[in-house]
């Protein structure tokens, strides 16, 4: 749930390239540490795979698919403990698949990725009684 009166908030941004074999949530994981952010966003994502790992829509665990992947988006929020991310990507034949991303996805050549991140928010998660899951809380951060 979004506070109402929430400020607008100036944005700061955060460019980084994974080297082959990382793992694509450690390395967000790493940065969103060493660069203290709290209420990050993926802006921009371009790279490849040789393993995602994939939550499907309404399944309870993971696919985790092994080849030659393109990634052709990747969105999502970054909290200080967790993310949401949701990935599609194209295999070697250009089919698409697409999910909530779980810890497993590693670098092909390259994951070339751009961090915003709101100065004036805190991102956090609790328990949401409408969707059963821990869902984004957005609170003005304190300075």
């Amino acid at each position: 749930m979004t506070p109402p009166n929430l400020p607008l908030s100036p944005a700061r941004f955060l460019a980084l390239r994974l080297l082959p074999g990382e793992d694509l949530i450690a390395g967000l994981r790493a940065h969103m540490a060493q660069h203290g952010l709290q209420a990050a966003w993926i802006a921009g994502a371009v790279g490849s795979l040789t393993h995602a790992n994939l939550r499907y829509a309404a399944r309870p665990d993971g696919t985790l698919l092994e080849g030659a992947f393109e990634v052709i988006a990747l969105g999502g929020t970054l909290d200080p403990e967790c993310e949401h991310l949701h990935l599609s990507l194209s295999d070697e034949q250009g089919l698409m698949r697409g999910g909530h991303v779980l810890p497993g996805c590693r670098v092909r050549t390259t994951l070339e990725l751009v961090i915003g991140e709101l100065e004036a928010y805190r991102f956090t998660r609790a328990p949401c009684p409408h969707s059963g899951y821990e869902e984004l809380l957005i609170t003005p951060r304190t300075l």
